[in-house]
C-alpha cells in the first residue's frame, strides 16, 4: 500500500468517525456561546484557566472510562480511584522525596491497580462491571485507611502551578490527547478498537486480547489517579470520598460524546467533547438560576436525549 493510499484511507476513516460528532460539536459550541454571554469573564486568561481547571478532572476520568468502553468494558471504580489518587498524593508529598515522590506514587499506584483489575477481568474471564464494583469498595476502604478524614499535605507551589491563574490544565489536556493520538498509531492502540469491536476476529488476526485489556485498564487507572492528584492540588489536601460523583459523570460524559457501551464505537475526542458539554451545561444551569434538583433533572433529560436521538435517527434512516 502506498503512502498516498494510506493517507486517503486514514482520511476516510477520520471523516467517518467525525460524521457522528458534528451535532455534538454544534451543541457544545452553542452552550459555550451561551456561557460566554452569561459569564463574559471566561474570555480572560484567569477565567479560562479556572474553567479548564474545573473541567480537567472530568475530562481525565471521561478518558479513563472511554478507554475501557472502546475496549468493550466499563469501570465502576473511577470515583474511588480519584479519591485514592488525592489521598496518596496528600500523604506522600510530605515525605523525603517531596512532590516528585508523591506524583510517582500516584502514577505507579494507578498503573498497578488498573493492571491488577485488568488481569482479573482478562485472565479469569469475569465481567468488568462486577470486578470494578467489588474493586470500588476495596479502593474506598484503602483510601479511608490511609486518610480517615480530609487532610494531608500538598505543596503550595504545586497547587499554584496546577490550579493557579494560568491555563496549565488545558495544556496538559492537549498533551495527553497528543499522546493518545500517538498511541492509536501503535498495534496496541489499534488493538483496543479491534478487541472492542470484534474480539473473536481480532484474536484470529493476531491481536493479543488479554494484553490489550490489561493495558487498557492500567492506562485507565493511571488517568483516574492523576485526576485525583489534580483535585488534591486544587483543594490543597486529600479527601477519601471526594471522587464519588466522578463515576457516573464519567459514564454520562462518554455517552454524550458518542462512545458506545459495546466497544469499538466512538472516539476519544468525542468523549472529551462530551465531558466539556457536561461541564459547560452544569455551569450554564447554575448561572441561569436552576435549583440543584432541577439541574439533576435537566442533566438526566439531556443525557437521555443525547443517547436516544442518534439511535432513533439511525432507525429512521434504516427504515427509509
Amino acid at each position: 500500500m502506498t503512502l498516498t493510499s494510506s493517507s486517503s484511507l486514514y482520511g476516510a476513516v477520520q471523516r467517518q468517525r467525525n460524521r457522528g460528532l458534528v451535532g455534538l460539536y454544534i451543541v457544545v459550541a452553542a452552550f459555550l456561546l451561551l456561557y460566554a454571554v452569561l459569564f463574559p469573564g471566561i474570555m480572560s486568561i484567569g477565567g479560562f484557566s479556572k474553567f479548564t481547571q474545573n473541567w480537567f478532572p472530568l475530562a481525565l476520568v471521561t478518558m479513563a472510562q472511554a478507554l475501557l468502553m472502546l475496549n468493550g468494558g466499563i469501570t465502576l471504580a473511577i470515583g474511588p480511584l480519584v479519591s485514592l489518587g488525592a489521598v496518596v498524593a496528600a500523604t506522600t508529598m510530605g515525605g523525603f522525596l517531596g512532590a516528585t515522590g508523591g506524583i510517582l506514587a500516584v502514577a505507579v499506584a494507578g498503573l498497578c491497580i488498573g493492571a491488577a483489575t485488568g488481569s482479573i477481568v482478562a485472565l479469569l474471564r469475569l465481567p468488568a462491571i462486577i470486578v470494578t464494583l467489588a474493586g470500588s469498595f476495596i479502593i474506598t476502604g484503602v483510601a479511608l485507611l490511609l486518610l480517615p478524614r480530609p487532610g494531608g499535605f500538598v505543596p503550595e507551589w504545586l497547587s499554584t502551578a496546577l490550579a493557579g491563574h494560568t491555563p496549565v490544565a488545558f495544556l496538559f489536556l492537549l498533551l495527553i490527547l497528543g499522546f493518545w493520538k500517538i498511541f492509536l498509531a501503535t498495534p496496541l492502540g489499534l488493538g483496543i478498537y479491534a478487541a472492542g469491536d470484534n474480539p473473536v476476529g481480532a484474536f484470529r488476526s493476531g491481536v493479543p486480547i488479554e494484553r490489550v485489556k490489561i493495558i487498557a485498564f492500567a492506562l485507565s487507572g493511571l488517568l483516574a489517579m492523576l485526576a485525583g492528584l489534580f483535585v488534591a492540588a486544587q483543594t490543597g489536601s486529600g479527601d477519601p470520598i471526594i471522587g464519588a460523583p466522578f463515576t457516573l459523570n464519567s459514564i454520562a460524559a462518554a455517552v454524550l460524546g458518542g462512545v458506545g457501551f459495546l466497544g469499538g464505537r466512538g472516539t476519544m475526542r468525542g468523549g472529551v467533547c462530551g465531558s466539556l458539554l457536561l461541564s459547560v451545561m452544569i455551569n450554564v444551569m447554575f448561572f441561569l438560576g436552576f435549583p440543584p434538583v432541577a439541574q439533576y433533572v435537566a442533566q438526566g433529560l439531556i443525557i437521555v436525549g443525547a443517547v436516544a436521538i442518534p439511535e432513533l435517527l439511525g432507525r429512521w434512516r434504516a427504515a427509509r
